[in-house]
């Protein structure tokens, strides 16, 4: 049974955790493709393979898709227009997203243990995001997470190595994830962890779960409800 109290760090994915952000992902990859001179069909295969890879950073996602979709070279340049055309679509589906309920409650719950942020998407995206979105008492939400807000192009096991080794992340540590990847990297740098199932992308999550005898819970408010 899930001890909260047990944990010197708790890890968050941001999109489908944190913030309700999958969907406004998905049609941003969609739009960015549009946008950029391509079919509905070419446009639909980019979007297929993200949800397929969630929790992976948009920097493979383009890489992959000029490469085996578009059949074009892929240059610093224009994975640059890629990510530029995509952070656009993106901005302000973010800010108008919902944010998880019980984040203030949690933090009370655990007042030893640092949080942090790990996302597949942008690392300074996600920092000025995290700076600009308040929580329900008007607190800025990045003060939260004095553990570190942090994401790609670094990816989640590079991340996790580095703050282990660093001493900045301190087992037993819990991560909180909606996503595949999130789980194969916890359970590759030894972190406990619970799927978060309200908000993923995952068709076969349960399978997927039960197969691996993965803790689930709806969401970050019913770890209110635990020890």
């Amino acid at each position: 049974m899930l001890n909260i109290a047990e944990y010197k760090t708790i890890v968050f994915d941001c999109d489908g955790v944190v913030l309700d952000s999958n969907v406004v992902k998905t049609e941003a990859y969609f739009r960015t493709a549009k946008r950029l001179g391509v079919t509905d069909a070419q446009a639909q295969a980019l979007v297929d393979y993200h949800v397929r890879l969630g929790g992976i950073s948009r920097y493979h996602k383009f890489d992959w898709y000029l490469r085996e979709v578009l059949k074009q070279p892929v240059t610093k340049e224009a994975i640059q227009v890629w990510l530029d055309t995509f952070a656009a679509e993106l901005e302000e589906g973010l800010m108008a997203c919902a944010m998880a309920d019980g984040l203030e409650a949690l933090k009370v719950k655990t007042p030893n243990a640092p949080w942090m942020i790990l996302s597949g998407g942008d690392q300074q995206e996600i920092r000025d995001l995290f700076h600009k979105r308040t929580l329900p008492s008007g607190e800025v939400l990045a003060n939260l997470f004095a553990g570190g807000l942090f994401g790609s192009p670094d990816n989640k096991d590079e991340v996790l190595a580095r703050e282990k080794a660093s001493g900045h992340l301190r087992l037993p540590a819990l991560f909180l994830g909606d996503s595949k990847y999130d789980h194969e990297a916890a359970t590759n740098a030894g972190l406990d962890f619970v799927f978060l199932s309200d908000w993923t992308e995952v068709a076969d999550w349960k399978d997927f779960c039960e197969e691996n005898n993965i803790q689930v819970l709806p969401a970050i408010a019913s770890l209110l409800n635990v020890k």
